[in-house]
């Protein structure tokens, strides 16, 4: 039998070998981040060939966050996950799909990037709200997202529920009282932050919409800054946005490197600039600087100070039987 030339062997090993590494990459994601990928994901497809020579496809799945990582756990093959709360993703992680200690395995625990939560209302403020009370007035409608299946809905809810605890010395009765108001003027509970956008923004649906201020940005852009107002309160949440490998399907479908790779540019000065372009704050203080002028001051509060950790805050609020499911009922 003729021996096959062992450099040959190589090149052909090579090419085998890269095309295995090839495999569409798979971030699933949450709701509101589409535009930030459409735009990240080519560029770092085209950082990754001038690198490798190598070239990749990244496909996208959005949702609400609680609802995506379900999926995850329930098969969906992601090679990364792209969330906008911790907890999903630790959810994955107690499925045994990632390591317990993926929030130390990237800076500012595996947060690229964040966002508060704002108001948006329609033109000319015509019901003239300006914080978190005027939410709870009669005849408020606010649209606010399912705090079940939505991250955008839990940290509203909680910015709600730290400014009525504030402003009644720490009593609970009372921020547990405002919160059920709250809830009482919301019409519908969509299951993620861009099905709150379509029935505020396309249905016509209430007066005030609470979501990120990269989505807010993204409806002024799309559907004319004249139409809207933004509403700073005098409170709100940071929304941190966590990123993971999967390891369990990465390294099954042969792209762990890759999906590594993918997760550092969110930190590249690329990555930060362009998550700054589509406003979100990034945590490089140059690049953050460079945009101010997109990002007003806000007073903002964490759930891992509030809480400790985002566990201890669902455990309260958001388990069956918790303190959302309370009020919800009471409504």
């Amino acid at each position: 039998m003729k021996r096959i030339p062992r450099l040959l062997v190589g090149l052909c090993l090579a090419s085998l070998s890269a095309v295995a590494a090839a495999a569409p990459l798979l971030n699933v994601s949450y709701d509101v981040a589409r535009n930030l990928y459409r735009d990240l994901n080519p560029a770092f497809a085209a950082d990754w060939q001038a690198k490798t020579g190598q070239s990749i496809s990244i496909e996208q799945s959005h949702g609400g966050s609680s609802k995506q990582a379900r999926s995850v756990i329930d098969g969906l093959q992601a090679d990364v996950v792209t969330m906008n709360n911790p907890l999903d993703i630790d959810a994955i992680a107690k499925a045994g799909l990632i390591s317990g200690n993926w929030a130390q395995r990237l800076p500012n625990r595996a947060s690229p990037s964040w966002s508060p939560i704002l108001f948006i209302v329609r033109k000319n403020n015509p019901k003239h709200i300006r914080d978190w009370d005027d939410l709870v007035k009669p005849g408020v409608a606010a649209i606010i997202p399912n705090p079940k299946t939505s991250g955008n809905g839990r940290y509203s809810y909680l910015g709600a529920w730290e400014y009525a605890l504030r402003k009644n010395n720490g009593d609970e009765a009372q921020a547990r009282s405002f919160v059920t108001a709250l809830f009482r003027n919301v019409p519908v509970l969509d299951t993620g932050g861009r099905g709150a956008t379509t029935t505020f923004v396309q249905r016509g649906i209430g007066d005030v919409l609470l979501t990120f201020e990269n989505e807010i940005r993204l409806i002024q852009n799309e559907f004319g800054k004249d139409g809207f107002e933004v509403i700073v309160p005098s409170l709100t949440v940071r929304a941190d946005n966590p990123v993971a490998v999967v390891e369990r399907y990465a390294q099954k479908k042969g792209n762990e490197k890759l999906a590594r790779a993918y997760l550092d540019y969110h930190y590249s000065s690329a990555g930060q600039d362009l998550i700054a372009r589509n406003d979100l704050r990034p945590i490089d203080e140059a690049v953050l600087k460079k945009y101010a002028e997109r990002f007003p001051a806000v007073n903002t509060f964490s759930v891992e100070q509030r809480y400790g950790s985002w566990s201890a805050a669902q455990a309260k609020h958001f388990a069956d039987g918790g303190l959302f499911d309370q009020i919800y009922a009471q409504r």
